[in-house]
């Protein structure tokens, strides 16, 4: 509950664009941050902050984890600043790692140094792929619009997979890149918007191999049972075991995201309010047709 009586529900969201500029003056200025940074510092023997400054990228080891650390610090104000009492705790995509921190699943320490493996054997991974796949998101184009859509990619023989259906028109498919221009054209033919392509690809059996090897790491640290039960993004179910959030996390690298199914779960269990810590993100906006949105973002001061 809350200080309101409102059943609540913290989201972490799925990583977003997020990069230095954007979000540098407050990680080192807000001291939930500074003292997350300086634990993740001490786990992987580097500065992240310093790293992330000259990546150069939101998607690289350093950009991940500046992302989780993000998240928790502002999910640790809001629950301090409004009284929040969640119920459930949903992470959708790669808002798993921080889920996994804030329920404690995972030491913080552990968290991290899986965060950043993971990240560069997801590089090492398609530095050697051959395939060429890319995830393209789109929006604007409801069930029956898509399934048109993807028949004629089976049609015309097009190797493609769901990776993220999301609600209000928005998903993802991964295929060859080089048919992306194939895709943005019978999305257009169904008054559809294509957005922009994710390479390497999410959600998608390519990953296969990140699979095992999310689900050695965090089983070998030995995961706890949440605080609070997660919601699958998968598939709406209750998770409520470490080993059971192991799996989901795994199986979050080869299965597409499914937020509505979340969503139904939350309704049913009489949730009215979500809390979305972390960059101003498309989980805030996919939320406000069903609960109140309270943000937790960088730029609340």
């Amino acid at each position: 509950m809350t200080g309101g009586g409102r059943r609540t529900a913290l989201v972490f969201p799925g990583m977003a664009p997020s990069n230095h500029t954007a979000v540098g003056a407050f990680m080192r200025t807000d001291p939930g941050v500074r003292r997350l940074l300086a634990r993740a510092d001490e786990a992987l023997g580097y500065p992240v902050l310093e790293r992330f400054r000259d990546a150069g990228t939101d998607y690289d080891e350093s950009g991940r984890v500046a992302f989780v650390v993000n998240c928790l610090a502002l999910a640790e104000r809001a629950v301090e600043r409004h009284g929040l009492r969640p119920e459930l705790c949903v992470g959708p995509s790669f808002g798993q790692m921080a889920a996994m921190g804030h329920t404690g699943v995972l030491p913080f320490a552990e968290l991290v140094r899986i965060t950043a493996e993971l990240a560069r054997e997801e590089e090492a991974c398609f530095a050697a792929d051959a395939r060429g796949l890319a995830t393209h998101f789109f929006f604007r184009t409801p069930d029956g619009s898509l399934r048109r859509v993807l028949s004629r990619l089976e049609k015309e023989g097009t190797p493609h997979e769901v990776s993220c259906v999301l609600g209000g028109g928005f998903g993802a498919v991964t295929l060859p890149e080089t048919a992306v221009p194939v895709l943005e054209a019978l999305i257009r033919e169904v008054r559809g918007v294509p957005l922009y392509s994710m390479r390497p690809p999410v959600h998608c059996s390519a990953l296969a191999v990140l699979r095992e090897r999310a689900l050695k790491l965090i089983s070998a640290a030995g995961p706890a049972d949440p605080r609070i039960p997660l919601v699958s993004d998968l598939d709406g179910g209750l998770v409520t075991t470490g080993a059971a959030v192991a799996e989901l996390v795994a199986e979050g690298f080869v299965r597409p995201v499914r937020w509505p199914d979340a969503v139904r779960t939350m309704l049913d269990l009489g949730i009215e309010r979500v809390c979305v810590p972390g960059p101003s993100n498309l989980f805030d906006r996919l939320s406000r047709g069903d609960f109140e949105v309270l943000t937790a973002s960088p730029e609340d001061r």
